[in-house]
């Protein structure tokens, strides 16, 4: 088996949106691999999945799917730590080098594609967030609500609101705490060490397989029925339980996830229940929209029609055919 110089050289992905199938569909690939001699280990790329305690709400693979397919980026940090998409890419080389020491291939899986962003072309330097801070904008948040928060931002840097949705309060937060550290905006380091124009300008070679459903109503379907099946393993009880413990408060980037937020709300009494399972979809399918729309700037991504089984076939039988050429 040969790898090129530089262990990300022609790495493979399988990235969507939400709900759309991954998971089911890596672990395919890795028996079907088995099954030709072959070992996968999988990365996650899924800024929830990190966190140890947040199994229900993240759809996290259970411990037997880990156990039959070796996952890395799963349960490395406690909910009130940081990751980063940094440290997410250089988590990765080191994974990936790893992984090929041993013999075997990475394939990493996820929808967070700011991760991606990083792994293939770097971030720009931002200053990093402070408890106090992101206290601070939370609880001014919670007393005039997220739409104000997002009228100061359009006021402070009106640039960064316009890439922002209003809904997006994980972000919103992230550029008021930048500015409330250093007087400075988002925009205006961005403008110092900009992103590449294209989300798609990767500096190594890659196979990126994409799980897009032609039909949106099938996605919202499959949202809606994963939604419902979370509350039914106690996904309110898994939050109930979180939130107990000393180290974790709802300004947590990791209680901001999409559904434990609605859910901290809910259990908060501040929403009734039938209001917490609505926030809760909408703020998926808003998740959804926005990870399609970063796969759609990426023009080098090989698109797979997830509601179509002959296609999902087809998409495995060309990974494994990319595997079989980089295991000669």
């Amino acid at each position: 088996m040969s790898f090129s110089e530089h262990p990300l050289e022609n790495i493979l992905a399988l990235v969507g949106p939400t709900a759309s199938g991954k998971s089911s569909l890596s672990v395919e690939l890795a028996n079907r691999a088995h099954q030709k001699g072959h070992t996968i280990e999988l990365i996650s790329m899924d800024s929830a999945l990190v966190y140890r305690g947040m199994n229900i709400g993240t759809a996290k693979p259970s411990a037997l799917e880990q156990t039959q397919v070796q996952h890395h980026g799963i349960d490395i940090r406690d909910p009130w730590q940081s990751y980063s998409a940094a440290q997410f890419a250089k988590d990765v080389v080191i994974w990936v080098k790893e992984i090929q020491q041993r013999g075997h291939y990475p394939v990493i899986v996820g929808g967070t594609m700011l991760y991606w962003r990083a792994l293939m072309q770097g971030l720009t330097d931002l200053p990093a967030s402070t408890p106090e801070v992101r206290n601070k904008i939370a609880l001014e948040a919670r007393q005039v609500g997220w739409d104000a928060m997002y009228q100061q931002l359009q006021n402070i840097d009106p640039e960064t609101a316009s890439r922002l949705p209003a809904g997006d309060t994980q972000r919103i937060s992230r550029a008021l705490e930048v500015h409330a550290m250093t007087g400075q905006t988002m925009s205006s380091f961005l403008e110092k060490d900009p992103y590449s124009t294209s989300r798609d300008d990767a500096t190594f070679q890659h196979r990126l397989i994409s799980l897009e459903p032609t039909a949106r109503s099938w996605l919202h379907q499959r949202i809606e029925e994963r939604f419902y099946a979370m509350l039914k393993k106690g996904f309110l009880a898994e939050v109930e339980h979180l939130l107990k413990q000393e180290d974790i408060n709802e300004s947590l980037p990791s209680m901001r996830a999409v559904g434990y937020r609605q859910a901290i709300s809910y259990l908060a009494g501040d929403i009734t229940e039938d209001e917490f399972i609505q926030a809760g979809l909408a703020a998926s399918r808003q998740l959804g929209k926005r990870q399609l729309t970063w796969l759609r700037a990426m023009p080098s991504r090989e698109i797979v029609d997830p509601s179509n089984q002959q296609s999902v076939q087809q998409a495995i039988d060309l990974c494994l055919q990319h595997i079989e050429a980089r295991f000669k």
